[in-house]
């Protein structure tokens, strides 16, 4: 795939034309951004591969429990959907979930990064799915405000968030290198808001990641790209400040010399008010991996640490193929107001056995994240259901998520060879008491 960098001023920032005007809506915003049925529990949307490949969105609607057994398949054949489903579209790949058009169901943004669009190839595209008492039903197509070029991959990078706090949903999106944000309202007839445009010289965007993180009303973003400028080849991310208008902040070095740009989280590890953001990289150090991490402020990420397998009280031994911090999660555990961290390690090898994988609990402090008190998980944990097996990837895909509300984040982990798991949260941490297993498929579609 060919990354096609943005040029010009550090910050651009463009107003275009509503592209719709439309009434805002009347009836209550969704109370979770991925309950698309309004019955109160958070969904779980994920990407499908298909035999044609032309890609598929399977929800599995949310219980009382957790994952529930009704489960929908949306593709570009569905009725409603706009587009034709074509080999290789990859529908659904990236999603972002939010309640576009206050009317009390979560909608669901995803891209087609794959759709060629007037004979450019991989153009791409981004649909919004509608939500509705029958789950999600219809879907409504954004423009692109990008270059219209091949290779642009419009929606590679997807976000939802309030990003200039009017308390409409925004919805962020990158297309060839450069990020746009379409301000809300946005619904069924499109959008109606204006659109900003993001660009910064020599850096390519392409994932991104919404919250708050220095404390005021509106959403943050934080861009994650490819940086191509001399001798500085690397994975950088870039704090773009929400309000009334976006404003440029830190660009923040992940790691030298080598791409991997991946969606972090954003979660308030040291309970100071401010967002924290974290983010994997499993390719750093010869595959050994490592977690970057920048603390929130008023004006956004402050200090800075770096989690690998040799931070102090941290188990294990930074190897090569680990793959520390392919997944990360965040969530609190036990209750005390510090959100924790998981990471997943799914190329730790066990009895001699390559890629087993295993999954790291740190606990969130005043301090922020540590390695005290942390907590090392696999499939020779006693109490965890498997054998340690070759190429298990146990921990490939980790989340913490409270499903059945009892205040306790648990932790899901998936794994290959043998179940993936659902492990409960507790006042002492991630327990093996209760351990079953889960749908690997509604763990990869829990949204943060």
């Amino acid at each position: 795939m060919r990354i096609r960098h943005a040029a010009g001023a550090a910050l651009l920032v463009a107003s275009v034309v509503p592209v719709v005007t439309a009434a805002p809506a009347t009836a209550a915003a969704a109370k979770y951004a991925d309950d698309f049925n309004g019955d109160g529990y958070r969904d779980y949307a994920t990407y499908s591969f298909r035999a044609n490949n032309g890609g598929g969105v399977l929800v599995t609607y949310g219980t009382a429990d957790g994952p529930g057994t009704r489960t929908q398949l949306i593709t570009q054949s569905s009725p409603g959907v706009p587009g034709t489903d074509e080999t290789d579209d990859m529908f659904g790949d990236t999603r972002a979930a939010a309640d576009f058009n206050a009317d009390g169901y979560a909608d669901l943004a995803v891209n087609t990064y794959g759709e060629d669009v007037d004979g450019r190839e991989d153009q791409g595209s981004v649909t919004i799915l509608w939500g509705s008492a029958a789950g999600l039903d219809g879907g409504t197509n954004v423009p692109n405000m990008g270059a219209k070029v091949a290779d642009g991959r419009f929606g590679l990078g997807l976000a939802a968030g309030d990003f200039n706090g009017d308390g409409k949903k925004d919805l962020a999106a990158t297309s060839a290198g450069k990020t746009y944000i379409y301000r809300g309202a946005i619904t069924r007839s499109g959008v109606a808001g204006t659109v900003s445009t993001l660009a910064k010289s020599g850096f390519s965007a392409r994932a991104l990641t919404a919250g708050r993180m220095n404390g005021d009303s509106s959403t943050d973003l934080v861009v994650t790209g490819i940086t191509d400028a001399p001798n500085t080849f690397g994975t950088d991310v870039w704090f773009i400040k929400g309000g009334s208008t976006p404003t440029s902040g830190k660009t923040l070095r992940v790691v030298a010399n080598y791409g991997d740009p991946r969606k972090g989280v954003i979660a308030d590890f040291n309970k100071d008010g401010y967002g924290d953001f974290a983010i994997g990289t499993q390719m750093y150090g010869d595959y050994k991996g490592s977690v970057s991490l920048w603390y929130g402020s008023s004006t956004g990420p402050a200090t800075s640490a770096r989690i690998t397998q040799a931070t102090t009280g941290v188990s294990g031994t930074a190897e090569t193929g680990d793959r520390f911090g392919t997944s990360v999660s965040a969530a609190d555990i036990n209750r005390d107001g510090y959100h924790d961290l998981a990471i997943g390690v799914p190329g730790e090898k066990l009895n001699d056995q390559a890629d087993a994988g295993a999954v790291h609990v740190l606990k969130g402090g005043a301090g922020g994240i540590t390695g005290t008190g942390s907590q090392w998980i696999a499939r020779d944990t006693a109490g965890v259901p498997g054998d340690v097996a070759w190429n298990d990837n146990f921990g490939d895909t980790v989340r913490l998520r409270d499903t059945n509300r009892d205040g306790y984040a648990d932790l899901y982990a998936t794994g290959i060879t043998a179940d993936s798991l659902r492990l409960p949260g507790t006042a002492s941490g991630i327990t093996t008491t209760g351990v079953s297993s889960a749908d690997s498929v509604a763990i990869e579609g829990m949204i943060q």
